[in-house]
């Protein structure tokens, strides 16, 4: 196997960028499609999450770019969230300035004028997610038909979220003499299909697993009822280190952020209802250390690369095993070691170890342990200010700071309508609780539809008019009875305030 990237035949002048940022021996991947892709092959490669693959097929699109003109990139590549695009930029830019190409990546949440007055100045290498890039064409701000070499990023992942009817199109567009290199974890179903209409005769390198290995990593389950939750996540974090916690749902990553946060562990949250910069500024705070926790909904499982993450944490368990794989590959990645400790409540054990099942675990549901020492926090009830005796206080369906229901105060549903617990699990995964939120900004730019407050059940019920335009089809005061204009003996009747604004209106 090459020992260093020269002997790929990488040229020097990207061998020595790459040495600059500490990168000199090829991983796995990269040894294997480095060499087809200089020759200009096309390339349908498979590798797990972690492995190389973004300088796997950087190198070859870097090398083989010439240049371009304004509005015309030379070169594209696609990815199906924002936050892949941005490290994907990010690595090709060292070996790119040592050619004197730009690169720019487009998505959205992003100022697309901006965009739009970069490309008109000329942009060699494009990285853009598929929605954005769809809104710069009907703009007439580029055209595809320079693009002479085309990546597909996580083909798989595209797959998954509906994009791949979007792919299609924009590689219609594309120079049909192009270069196309294809990387997904899996290579089969629609992406095989892809593979067939856009590649001519690819070489095919498959390099490790289809799916993270899931012994790589040290498994714990631990038993934790709801209100203990963030006190054990405390407890974990704190001996851990750099961990990813993973939630259901957009709310529940914000609320479990804010309440770490307040016990004392800096945490940052990631998800679709963020803006792009505080997506950015979350990440950057995570990978430089400012922040120990990175809390996210399952946008995060795939895409994101971020180096020496000691513990994944599933503070919600997830839908099913491919998700509890795909949230477990942010630790023991590249070789590395990890651990991953999933909380489980007890009205959620029996679908846990269904998890456990399908994923080939025989892993015992324990009380927290970690390295063989037990982990030990107060509970909810021993806290201070905790109510732990008495009659509970009246409340609005109050919380404590923890999260936790002490007072099993009956919850209400987020549509604003007020049940049962029951009403909201119908349709959930492994947790038992309601369905996870579909986040349909969390993987590209479009703009998350319905996030605004759910009115359902509030406010005043119109009723039928009956020809009048008054509510009730009487006066504004309420009824329908006709106005009276005098008393018996002739005298006029005094006129009363107008009671729209009394309580029946309210």
């Amino acid at each position: 196997m090459p020992t260093s990237f020269s002997d790929l035949g990488v040229p020097a002048v990207i061998a020595r960028a790459l040495s600059a940022h500490g990168i000199t021996a090829p991983f796995s991947i990269q040894s294997a499609t480095i060499p087809d892709g200089l020759a200009g092959r096309d390339i349908c490669g498979r590798a797990p999450t972690g492995s190389g693959k973004t300088i796997a097929f950087g190198i070859p699109l870097v090398a083989r770019t010439a240049g371009s003109r304004p509005k015309a990139p030379a070169a594209l590549v696609l990815a199906p969230t924002r936050e892949l695009a941005e490290q994907i930029a990010g690595e090709l830019r060292p070996m790119a300035q040592a050619l004197d190409l730009w690169v720019m990546a487009a998505y959205g949440g992003t100022n697309i004028n901006r965009q739009i007055d970069r490309l008109a100045k000329g942009v060699d290498i494009l990285v853009a997610c598929p929605g954005r890039l769809h809104d710069l064409l009907d703009r007439k701000a580029l055209t595809l038909g320079s693009v002479s070499t085309v990546v597909i990023d996580e083909a798989d992942r595209m797959a998954d979220m509906g994009f791949l009817p979007d792919v299609r199109r924009i590689l219609d567009l594309t120079n049909e003499n192009r270069q196309t290199l294809l990387f997904s974890a899996t290579l089969d179903g629609d992406v095989a299909a892809l593979t067939r209409d856009y590649q001519t005769d690819p070489v095919r390198h498959e390099v490790g697993d289809a799916a993270p290995d899931v012994h790589s990593m040290d498994h714990y389950f631990w038993s934790v009822n709801r209100p203990s939750r963030i006190l054990a996540s405390v407890a974990l974090i704190r001996r851990a280190g750099k961990t990813v916690v993973f939630t259901r749902t957009r709310h529940g990553a914000d609320r479990a952020a804010q309440q770490l946060r307040r016990e004392g562990v800096e945490a940052v949250a990631i998800h679709g209802g963020r803006s792009q910069n505080q997506r950015d500024r979350a990440l950057d705070a995570f990978s430089g250390g400012e922040a120990l926790a990175l809390i996210a909904t399952d946008v995060a499982a795939r895409g994101i690369h971020i180096d020496n993450v000691a513990c994944v944490l599933h503070f919600d368990p997830p839908e099913d095993e491919k998700a509890y794989l795909h949230r477990s590959g942010r630790t023991a990645r590249a070789g590395a070691s990890g651990t991953v400790v999933c909380l489980v409540d007890v009205s959620q054990k029996k679908a846990v170890k269904q998890l456990q099942r399908k994923l080939g675990l025989d892993i015992p549901i324990t009380p927290p342990t970690y390295e063989g020492v037990e982990i030990t926090y107060p509970a909810p009830s021993e806290r201070k200010g905790s109510q732990v005796t008495g009659t509970p206080k009246k409340s609005s369906n109050r919380r404590s700071d923890d999260g936790s229901n002490p007072q099993n105060i009956p919850r209400v549903n987020r549509t604003g309508l007020k049940g049962s617990n029951n009403r909201r699990s119908r349709g959930a995964g492994v947790s038992g609780a309601r369905a996870p939120e579909k986040d349909s900004n969390e993987s590209d730019d479009r703009p998350a539809r319905g996030t605004g407050p759910d009115r359902s059940g509030q406010g005043t019920t119109r009723k039928k008019r009956n020809g009048d335009k008054s509510y009730g089809g009487g006066s504004r005061g309420g009824g329908s009875q006709a106005k009276k204009t005098s008393r018996g003996d002739g005298r006029p009747v005094a006129k009363k305030r107008s009671t729209a604004n009394s309580k029946g209106r309210r």
